[in-house]
């Protein structure tokens, strides 16, 4: 009996042997990339397991983009390009220094989330007078940032930087996700929490849904990647501006706490050099503490590396205090952005 050869793979469509430089000249209605066949396949599954476990009908559609975004109206999800293919993956972590929702874990994080913008629209539920008095109204303006309060009981926490609390539609979508997550336990986690109210009405409108087909079906895209025009490098010079710092504020004195200009100290390393040979570590350290997207981050050290520069910096303590120092440094630094009420609406 023959061996029953393996299915024919797809061949490698030929942008993936470029380098990222000429990857970049691509427009992104050239690249021609499916979901279909893709890593995302297996997720799209598991969210859509998740939904019928729930006894919900509602299934969203799905097409590629450039960034996850649910448009208003439309019961389905745009899912970022870069995850349908591993060397659009490698590029996205060469320009963003991170690939947002690059893990299974992660990626289904969002997909519960934008799931829940999805379902909003489909059954019209921000009309609903009890969901606009736990939430708010749909009709409140997005702000360009946002000022979290990370105490706060009155919000679930779901996606990073405390995303429920920079508008109504994001706390209603955040609180779906909790609600909707197999393994999250919300009955015991938020039992305490305000925000356990929220959740109890989600699962009461939910369970009400059950069996229901959503009025809304449409299956229309908007700005699907077959029709974007631009570049890659058009695409990253937008993004990487939009997450960039626009006016970072550090002061000198906190720059001269960890280090010295003293000539004592010339014999000891140079603060930037320090700064850049940790650089990576500490973008990723404060990443996980604030949730705050690492090319924002790496900015921020850039500017303090410049400045230790410009005043010819040195360490004048030793190098394990000084990592932890300059750690707290860049984390204080950071959350002093996001509470400036700077931290830019991502999703």
């Amino acid at each position: 009996m023959q061996p029953v050869a393996p299915p024919d793979r797809p061949p490698e469509p030929p942008w993936a042997a470029l380098d990222d430089d000429a990857l970049l000249d691509v427009r992104m209605c050239d690249l021609g990339l499916s979901i279909a066949g893709s890593g995302l396949e297996p997720r799209i599954q598991e969210l859509e397991t998740e939904l019928k476990v729930r006894g919900l009908e509602f299934r969203p559609h799905y097409w590629l983009s450039d960034e996850w975004f649910c448009p208003d109206g439309v019961p389905g999800i745009a899912i970022p390009f870069y995850l349908a293919h591993p060397r659009l993956g490698r590029l996205e972590q060469a320009m963003m220094l991170e690939v947002e929702g690059g893990t299974v874990e992660w990626c289904l994080r969002i997909l519960r989330h934008e799931a829940g913008h999805a379902i909003d629209n489909a059954y019209r539920l921000r009309q609903r007078r009890r969901r606009r008095e736990l939430f708010g109204p749909s009709s409140a303006p997005y702000p360009k940032y946002y000022l979290p309060r990370p105490y706060s009981k009155s919000f679930v926490i779901h996606l990073d930087a405390w995303y429920a609390q920079s508008h109504p539609d994001e706390d209603w979508a955040e609180t779906f996700a909790v609600w909707l997550d197999p393994n999250g336990d919300w009955r015991s986690r938020y039992a305490d929490w305000p925000a356990v109210r929220k959740l109890e009405y989600v699962d009461l409108v939910m369970r009400a849904l059950a069996g229901t087909p959503p009025p809304v079906n449409t299956q229309r895209t908007v700005e699907p990647l077959d029709e974007l025009k631009k570049t890659l490098r058009e695409h990253y010079q937008e993004r990487r501006g939009f997450y960039g710092v626009d006016h970072p504020d550090f002061y000198d004195r906190d720059l001269r706490r960890l280090f010295s200009d003293d000539p004592q100290h010339t014999s000891r390393p140079s603060a930037a050099t320090f700064m850049t040979r940790f650089r990576k570590e500490a973008r990723r350290r404060v990443g996980r503490w604030t949730g705050t997207y690492q090319y924002t981050i790496d900015r921020v050290i850039g500017d303090m590396i410049d400045r230790c520069s410009e005043l010819n910096l040195r360490l004048k303590y030793p190098e394990d205090r000084t990592t932890l120092d300059f750690t707290i440094l860049v984390t204080v630094q950071t959350m002093n952005y996001l509470h400036g009420g700077r931290h830019r609406v991502a999703l």
